[in-house]
């Protein structure tokens, strides 16, 4: 798994990391802004982050894996892709921003692959202050289902962990910045 996490460092330092000066989704600024969707849209940084997140989770008892659109979308395709491969299949769902203004108008999508109380893990790209992660998770709660975890690839280690705590759930992340900046370099 290492010889894993060094490729995806390298990938994620290559095509998703820059540093200068930012403003984040939280209002904060920040020195460095990390893109995770420019890695796990490429060919390779998906099939890592989906083979590290299925690792990541393999002594859960989980049916699956959702996150908030738009970020957690290919996440959660390369971890539900990577999960069958492995022979331990994870549907996927994702939570919409706003609930949709036709049809059912709901806000979890894939919730037809899972009954009420199934056991899922949240994902996200980069956790700051952990806001949308728990958002995603109130929705997915709201729709009946048991959030075990949250799962993440990037930890900028500046509280989300500790708020993610205080609302019950763990966090499990790939990196820390420090560790990715690390990585890369090996």
């Amino acid at each position: 798994m290492l010889e894993l996490k060094k490729r995806l460092a390298r990938l994620l330092v290559e095509k998703s990391y820059r540093e200068g000066d930012f403003t984040l989704a939280s209002g904060r600024k920040s020195d460095y802004y990390f893109d995770c969707r420019v890695t796990a849209l490429h060919p390779e940084g998906s099939w890592l982050i989906g083979t590290l997140f299925n690792e990541l989770l393999a002594g859960e008892d989980i049916k699956g894996i959702g996150g908030m659109t738009l970020g957690a979308d290919p996440l959660v395709s390369a971890t539900t892709v990577i999960s069958h491969e492995k022979g331990r299949p994870l549907a996927g769902l994702l939570v919409r921003k706003e609930a949709k203004g036709h049809g059912t108008g709901q806000f979890v999508e894939g919730m037809g692959n899972f009954k009420p109380g199934d056991r899922v893990v949240m994902v996200e790209d980069v956790v700051t202050t952990g806001g949308s992660v728990l958002k995603a998770c109130e929705r997915v709660k709201a729709a009946g289902l048991e959030i075990v975890a949250v799962c993440a690839i990037l930890d900028r280690e500046e509280g989300g962990r500790e708020i993610i705590r205080e609302a019950g759930y763990e966090l499990k992340a790939l990196f820390t910045r420090r560790e990715l900046l690390e990585l890369a370099r090996t």
